[in-house]
This record gives structure tokens, sequence and C-alpha cells, in this order.
């Protein structure tokens, strides 16, 4: 893996820490490696984002390794959708795995192998209570737990009882096996804690072989040991697992990452928990795990978001090491900042009003446009204009408040890449709304043309009537209506109940009408849009508002 040199290392204290290990040559010159563990029970959310980021965002800059590797010992919530949905997601934000996919699951001989070494050591006992028993013995953060009457059971009846456990003779709950510690250890983790549970379940991968499954805590070190990871990143709920990371390794005397540990990610407005966003999604509160307005990588893919600024997002928020609520509103600046950048530009009309320049030859004239100010190389491109065109509804009122320099009554405003026009009539109908204006042109103005010095204040867009294009445009805002929605009891009542909205009727530019699903443009006055990717057929083009043009939620 060569270096990134257009990425700048990030001095955080994971970096910091990295540098340290390869000055005191910790790993013996040993590549550096990391690696993304997700379990494949869900979707992946930003909140994984950010960890893919880190984790190939080190290997890259360390000219190091990167794996993703599954932690699938759960048969009873994991499925291949989940899995290639994954790899999916992972490819997609940059994290270049190359041809290392790992499954926990294929280790699982060694690791029996290991938990036979700590049975033989006198480490590891099989425990006969039940799930409640040992919760009930476990202790709080004041007392410390009971033993287990099954503790101190011979090294040749645990091996025969383990063996049995993995033969299948023995039901669901009935037995566990528990590494023997410390069960007044001041760290509840250090309590005994469970190595193996009996699941009769078909694995998604393994099938029927087995029918007992690690623990994540047993598991965990395990994987990264084999793997020859360096550099173990996890969240900070695993701050006081690492002292039983440690133990296990060290007592099988094998390769011994270094657990480290930072902040998750944290959105305003967003919940980030698998069991709420499964709820969101069976519940038809959403449209879906790719649902636009979900924290899922596949639901922001669709939104029209980029990989480059979910990069440059998570180098804005850095790598902290206590929890904290991030503003979404962060995340949207570097949506925009990068399409700003690069979406060619264009003109669409959400809520059409009809207006007829009545001076206007009965012709079709080409006007030059430029796809994109940021970056000259994209060229421009031609608009047709013509006697009938199209304006927003807004960008007219017959009683403005102070302030508006849009279309009134006798004013004038200009039309993008075209000319001022004045507004001489307003036809209504006969409920007295406006649907129709006729205007006048100054043929001198034209723009661009440096003929006329004449100044307006106001500049709107339009679309030619005769040569515009249908299109549905969804406009999708918050799905939550408070900043912290996944601390509240009532957090399904706080769903935005306008945050959707779905206009049928919009009129967009003629070339647009060969995009492709994924192709991404900035509406001029309206924010960045993304051809849905679910519901764009070949007879109907849909619309993802990806962001606004800024943020206007303060303003609400």
């Amino acid at each position: 893996m060569e270096e990134n040199n257009n990425v700048t290392k990030s001095k955080n204290f994971i970096y910091e820490l990295i540098d340290k290990d390869i000055e005191s040559n910790r790993w013996d010159g040993k590549t550096i490696c990391t690696r993304f563990p997700p379990e494949p029970n869900g979707y992946l959310h930003i909140g994984h984002a950010k960890s893919i980021c880190l984790n190939y965002g080190i290997a890259r800059d360390f000219m190091g390794r990167f794996n993703l590797r599954f932690d699938d010992t759960n048969p009873s919530k994991e499925e291949q959708e989940y899995v290639d949905s994954i790899i999916e997601d992972v490819r997609w934000l940059g994290g270049d795995f190359e041809d290392r996919v790992f499954f926990g699951s294929d280790y699982f001989e060694k690791m029996y192998g290991w938990a036979l070494e700590l049975i033989k050591k006198g480490k590891a006992y099989v425990d006969d209570q039940t799930a409640d028993e040992i919760r009930q013995t476990r202790g709080t953060l004041t007392e410390p737990g009971k033993e287990s009457p099954y503790r101190n059971r011979s090294v040749e009846e645990n091996l025969n009882l383990f063996e049995r456990m993995r033969n299948g003779e023995f039901a669901n709950g009935t037995k566990t096996l528990r590494a023997k510690i410390d069960m007044t250890s001041p760290n509840i983790n250090l309590r005994d804690p469970i190595m193996y549970r009996i699941v009769h379940e078909v694995h998604h991968r393994q099938g029927n072989k087995w029918c007992i499954y690690p623990t994540y805590d047993w598991a965990h070190g395990l994987e990264d040991s084999i793997e020859g990871i360096t550099h173990s990143i996890c969240t900070l709920e695993f701050e006081n697992h690492r002292p039983l990371y440690d133990w296990f390794l060290d007592e099988l005397g094998i390769h011994h990452p270094q657990q480290i540990e930072f902040a998750r990610l944290n959105l305003n407005y967003t919940v980030m928990s698998k069991r709420k966003l499964l709820q969101l999604v069976k519940e038809n509160y959403v449209d879906g795990w790719d649902d636009p307005r979900m924290p899922t990588v596949c639901g922001i893919r669709r939104r029209g978001y980029t990989p480059q600024a979910i990069q440059n997002f998570a180098e804005i928020i850095g790598v902290a090491k206590r929890d904290a609520l991030t503003d979404i509103a962060l995340l949207e600046y570097a949506i925009r900042d990068d399409l700003n950048k690069h979406a060619q530009r264009a003109m669409a009309v959400l809520r059409p009003l009809k207006v007829v320049i009545t001076n206007y030859p009965d012709t079709v004239e080409e006007l030059d446009a430029i796809n994109n100010p940021e970056d000259t190389a994209m060229g421009s491109r031609e608009i047709p204009f013509g006697k009938e065109i199209l304006i927003e509804q807004t960008d007219f009122m017959e009683n403005p408040p102070k302030g508006y320099h849009r279309l009134i009554p006798g004013g004038e405003v200009r039309l993008r890449y075209a000319y001022i026009i004045k507004c001489e009539e307003v036809i209504k109908n006969d409920k007295g709304e406006v649907v129709e204006l006729r205007c006048t042109f100054d043929p001198e103005t034209k723009s661009g043309s440096g003929t006329s010095t004449k100044k307006v204040k106001g500049t709107i867009h339009w679309v030619s009537a005769k040569h515009a294009v249908g299109a549905e445009v969804r406009l999708y805002d918050r799905l939550f209506t408070v900043e912290n929605p996944g601390a509240e009891e009532n957090w399904l009542d706080l769903i935005n109940k306008n945050s959707l909205e779905i206009i049928s009727s919009a009129l967009i530019e003629p070339f647009l009408k060969n995009s492709k699903p994924g192709e991404r443009y900035q509406f001029e006055r309206h924010g960045y849009f993304c051809v849905d990717t679910k519901y764009t057929t070949n007879e109907k083009l849909v619309f993802n508002r990806t962001v606004t043009l800024k943020d206007g939620w303060a303003k609400k």
C-alpha cells in the first residue's frame, strides 16, 4: 500500500501513539495493520464510516495493511445480505482492503483449541448456571460478585463437558464456558466473563458445524492476533473491556495487539442505534435501510453524499477521547464543500409559474451557461430560450415585503444567463390566484454581451416552457425534531412529519433528461441534488435533494 501524499496525517492521539511505537520498534519492524470488524447483523451507518476512515487512514498513512473482518459470532442475527452490503459500503467509502476479507467464524477451530488451553491451565470452567443466575451473582460496582458453585470443577470434568457442549448434547442456555479470573475485581468485565454459549442455530457461513459460539470479548483479541493486527482501534465503550482483551492474550502467550479507544460519532437530530434503525425500517417510518433520511451508508449514498465528503467530514471532526454530540451542520458543510467543486450546475423550477415575454419573437435562442464556475474545465452548455418560460412561484409577489428583489408588478429582474425582463401584466384565475405573467424583455441586456450598463438587484432562474423536462423532486429534512432523539423514551413521537416533501411537477433543463442514477447536480438557488437510484426509471426522473445551498435549520 502506497502512502497517500495528498492526505495530511492527522495529529491526533492515535497517530502520536503509533509514531512512538514505530520509533521504539515495538513491533519489530512489522507492518502497521488495522482492521474494521463489523458484525453482519445490520447495515453500516455514518458512525461506522468514521471508524472505516480512521482505520483505513492509519493503514494508508503509515504504509500498512487494512483488513475487513466480519465478527460473525451470533448466528441468530446475521445474514449474507448484511455481509454483501458491508463489503459494498466499505469499498464505496474508499476503504481499500484489497483481497483481505476475513470472517471470525473461520477461526472457530483455532479459538476452540485456545479455550482448551485455558481449561487445561485451570483458567476456564464450564458453568451450569442460567444467564439470570450469572447476572445476579456478578455483583455491582460497589459489591463483589459471588463465585459459581461450579467454578472449581476439575480440569478433566471441564474438558469433558466442553467437548459435549461442542457435540450438541446440551440445550441452549444450559451451560457456558467462563474464564476463571477474579469475582472480586473492581472491573466487572473480569468477574469470570463468559467465553462460549450454546446456540443451536444455522450459521450463515458455517451451517450446522457449530453449536457453541464465542462471545465478542473472547473472540475479538484472538481474531486480531491471528491477523497480525498491530493497533486494534475501538470505540470508548470497550475501554473497560481492554483489561480482559489483554488478559486473554497474555494467558495464551500469543501476538498481542494494542487496543486503543476513541469517541464514537454521535450526530444530532439522528439516531445511531442499530436497534432503533431497525425499528424505523420494520415499522415503516422510513422507506427501507437506504432511505435518504437514514444515517446508513446506503442511505447517504442514495441521497447523493460523496465518499470524499465523508472522508473530509471525518477529518474535520477529528479523533477524540470523550463522547460528544456532533452538529450535523458540519457534515452538511463537508457535503456542500465537495459538491460545490464537482457538481454541474443546472436550472430547475420546482413550482412553476408561466411567463409570456410578449415582445420576444416566436423563435428559440440558444444561450451559453457555465457548467461550474469553480472548475472552468467543465466548460459550458447551451440552454434554449423562447417566448414562454417558467419561473418559481415564489419569485413573484404582488405585495412584496421590504428587501424583496425579485419580480413584482412593474418591476424588473434579470433572468439567469439571459435578459432583463419587466412585469407588465398579472393574469389570475377565477380564484384570484396568479397563473401567468406578461412581461417584456430588453434585447440590449443579454447576459455577458457587455452592450448594456443597465442593472437590477435581482436574478432569478427559469426554464423554457417548450423544452423543459418533467421530473419528481424529493426534498429531505432532518428526520427528528430534537437534537438528541435517542436519549428520549418517546423517540418515535419526535419524528419530523415534514422530513420528506415530494414535488411531482418539477420542470428541469432539457439536457438533464439523459441523467443517470447517482449523478449529482446543483440546481441553482435550490441546492444539490442526486438522481435517485431506487425510483428513477426510463420513463421517470426522480431527484433527491442532497443538501441545501446553505444551512437554514437554525432559522427554523
